[in-house]
């Protein structure tokens, strides 16, 4: 298994809108890089909150999960080129960028070390050989301060493993329940 380079991911994996990574004064860096590929955030944000519009506590169940635990926040309505995410606090996101991935493929995400130096986690989880769609960003803000995410810039680099066979099931084989979504998917158990 090896790390595609910049020509290998434009020729082998299908990311729309495609981005040169070219300095931008004043933004996160996007686009392909050497070995990878730093994605953006979109628009649509989903902020947790600890109250609950049906009243009582909230518990977070991934086998019963809950859009009351979430602030829904779209940055391309209220104008603003940001959102906050409270201290301590944790928000779902999604990419700017759609991706099929091939089936010999594994694409891993890592965070970009502007938000890191700041306190902000990034994780997504592995897009499996033939995944498609946009990626749901899970951003954890781990200081005791509000933190400012902003959107249509970078958030996150995928890096993208080539095996040596193409893989023996894909996602696609599966029928994996986040193949093909179109933007923001909350947690769910078949």
């Amino acid at each position: 298994m090896g790390v595609l380079c910049d020509t290998q991911i434009r020729e082998l994996v299908s990311i729309e809108p495609f981005a040169d990574n070219v300095k931008r004064q004043g933004k996160i860096s996007f686009g392909v890089s050497s070995y990878g590929y730093d994605v953006r955030v979109g628009t649509h944000f989903k902020i947790f909150t600890n109250v609950s519009p049906t009243g009582g506590a909230s518990v977070v169940d991934p086998k019963a999960f809950s859009d009351d635990s979430f602030v829904t926040i779209d940055t391309a309505i209220t104008g603003k080129d940001h959102v906050i995410i409270p201290p301590n606090s944790f928000a779902l996101a999604e990419t700017v960028e759609t991706f099929t991935i091939p089936r010999d493929v594994l694409a891993i995400c890592v965070g970009k070390s502007t938000y890191a130096r700041c306190g902000i986690i990034v994780n997504v989880t592995p897009l499996e050989p033939e995944w498609r769609g946009k990626v749901t960003i899970e951003i954890s803000n781990t200081t005791p301060l509000p933190a400012k995410i902003y959107a249509n810039e970078g958030i996150a680099q995928m890096v993208f493993l080539k095996a040596d066979r193409i893989c023996a099931v894909s996602y696609a084989d599966k029928k994996g329940k986040y193949q093909d979504q179109v933007g923001l998917v909350l947690p769910k158990v078949d």
